[in-house]
């Protein structure tokens, strides 16, 4: 059975950091896009930032030049680095990991998510 298990979220004061992890687990044959998502109270699931297997990376306006998306293909894992973060990055945080169990089949999978709260 496929799982991403979150890790790396709490509280946080603002300006502080944080580093998200999700690694992936079962039977995998290849994973290509992997991304982070996340949804505050009352809002709409938002796209953060998306890293290829080629580690091409994209980012939403809202978070560029604060967190820095990266991989780690030997442990099948994504990180989320969040710098400077601010009380508005309060949210869940989810992954989301396109994984092929067998070639040329791929399924998106999520991650339940973990909970980052920026207060002071």
């Amino acid at each position: 059975q496929m799982q991403l298990v979150e890790s790396g979220g709490g509280l946080v004061q603002p300006g502080g950091s944080l580093r998200l992890s999700c690694a992936a687990s079962g039977r995998i044959f290849s994973i290509y896009g992997m991304g982070w998502y996340r949804q505050a109270p009352g809002k709409q699931r938002e796209l953060v930032a998306t890293i290829t297997s080629g580690d091409s990376t994209y980012y939403a306006d809202s978070v560029k030049g604060q967190f820095i998306i990266s991989r780690d293909n030997a442990k099948n894992t994504v990180y989320l680095q969040m710098n400077s973060l601010k009380t508005e990055d309060t949210a869940v945080y989810y992954c989301s990991a396109e994984i092929a169990q067998v070639r040329g089949s791929f399924q998106n999978y999520w991650g339940q998510g973990t909970q980052v709260t920026v207060s002071s």
